[in-house]
């Protein structure tokens, strides 16, 4: 069997070729990448060498250049996949629906012995298409990210009308029942929407619900300290004369939302 190896982070490279001899001696890892590009040139290169695609990819989500799923936009891949994942709990919902398997990392010996157990239980069926589930996972991954998401908000201020556009908006938050936006320049303004409705029509990547009534710009956050009750307490800029928490259900989400 061979196996392809996509990984960015040379550490969790070393390991999972390290637990890869010690379960799996009869694997041949035939190549490593460490992007997108390099990736799908290395497919290709290796077809036009006439070789077999590799049995099995270990392509973890997260490379250099972007999300490891445009690599099935760009070429062809027959191989199983099997992701490897820093923890995000939306993606591993993504993929327990679509029957995808992943490893979390850092990569364990019992997890990656279970995925190579479920590869050969996958080769004893033919008729089992091994990409079914990521074919439907790029559908709603293509479905999501065709979302047009707000750009800007026409406000009032006094008797005049302003248009500000979503990157001027350090965060929204609500006050006796109204909510608010702060801009980068310290300007509160009346905004009429819910945080729920905010929710849905900001961009995920832009923005980030930290409790029930605070929503939050990367930039916003200039300090994060510990806080009881296992949350976190955020220093914004421009300050907020509330305390801004970040609530116990959240911060692990939170945590990867300010690391991508």
């Amino acid at each position: 069997m061979n196996a392809l190896i996509v990984e960015d982070e040379d550490l969790s490279v070393r390991r999972l070729r390290k637990l890869l001899t010690e379960t799996a001696p009869q694997l041949s890892i035939t190549g490593v990448t460490d992007s997108i590009q390099e990736t799908v040139e290395w497919l290709q290169n290796n077809r036009k060498a006439n070789n077999p695609d590799p049995d099995l990819i270990f392509l973890d989500i997260e490379l250099s250049d972007g999300q490891s799923f445009e690599i099935f936009n760009q070429t062809d891949v027959t191989s199983t996949i099997i992701f490897t994942t820093s923890y995000d709990e939306y993606a591993l919902q993504a993929f327990r629906l679509n029957s995808i398997d992943y490893l979390l990392k850092p990569v364990h010996r019992e997890d990656l012995l279970r995925s190579l157990q479920k590869f050969e239980r996958l080769k004893a069926q033919p008729e089992v298409d091994p990409l079914a589930g990521i074919k439907k996972l790029l559908e709603d991954f293509r479905q999501t990210t065709a979302v047009e998401y707000r750009q800007r908000f026409l406000v009032k201020q006094g008797q005049k009308m302003l248009s500000i556009e979503v990157g001027e908006i350090a965060y929204f938050f609500t006050d006796d029942r109204y909510t608010f936006f702060m801009t980068d320049t310290n300007q509160k303004l009346l905004v009429d929407y819910t945080l729920d409705e905010l929710a849905e029509a900001l961009d995920p990547a832009r923005f980030f619900r930290i409790n029930r009534s605070m929503m939050v710009s990367h930039r916003a956050v200039d300090k994060i300290d510990p806080y009881f009750g296992n949350r976190l307490a955020l220093t914004l800029r421009p300050a907020h004369n509330k305390e801004a928490l970040v609530s116990r259900e959240k911060v692990g989400d939170f945590k990867y939302w300010m690391g991508k």
